[in-house]
């Protein structure tokens, strides 16, 4: 048996599978980072909504929702959604431990509206 033509033989064919694979896996790579300039896919998150905790007090005749945790909330961004009127000016912020709302009821919720106009979460609520 001649070992030197059984080792000289097979390794022809592994440099030209590994090139074609390489030159396949960059293409796609390649294409994807394309695509995503091209259609714009890195600018469709837009701002993501706050996240924050928040309790509410229904016992007393007048009926609150604190800010406990969380982002900070531009009085400008929220509005309450049901029974309830915001305690801000359109320059104050809310931060863990001031109050956002009055005169709420155990369905008042708070909405953000993204700045940008693309769209509104309701972020916290009573219920």
């Amino acid at each position: 048996m001649d070992l030197k033509k059984l080792f000289n033989d097979d390794e022809r064919a592994v440099s030209p599978v590994i090139g074609v694979i390489l030159m396949v896996a960059i293409t796609v790579i390649l294409a994807a980072v394309i695509a995503s300039f091209v259609l714009g896919l890195g600018d469709s998150a837009g701002d993501a909504a706050p996240q924050v905790s928040v309790s509410c007090d229904l016992g007393n005749s007048t009926t609150t929702m604190t800010h406990e945790s969380g982002d900070t909330l531009q009085n400008s961004s929220i509005e309450v959604v049901g029974a309830g009127n915001l305690t801000g000016g359109n320059s104050d912020e809310y931060t863990a431990g001031t109050r956002i709302a009055e005169d709420v009821s155990e369905d008042s919720q708070i909405r953000w509206n993204n700045p940008d106009g693309s769209g509104s979460s309701i972020i916290a609520g009573c219920n």
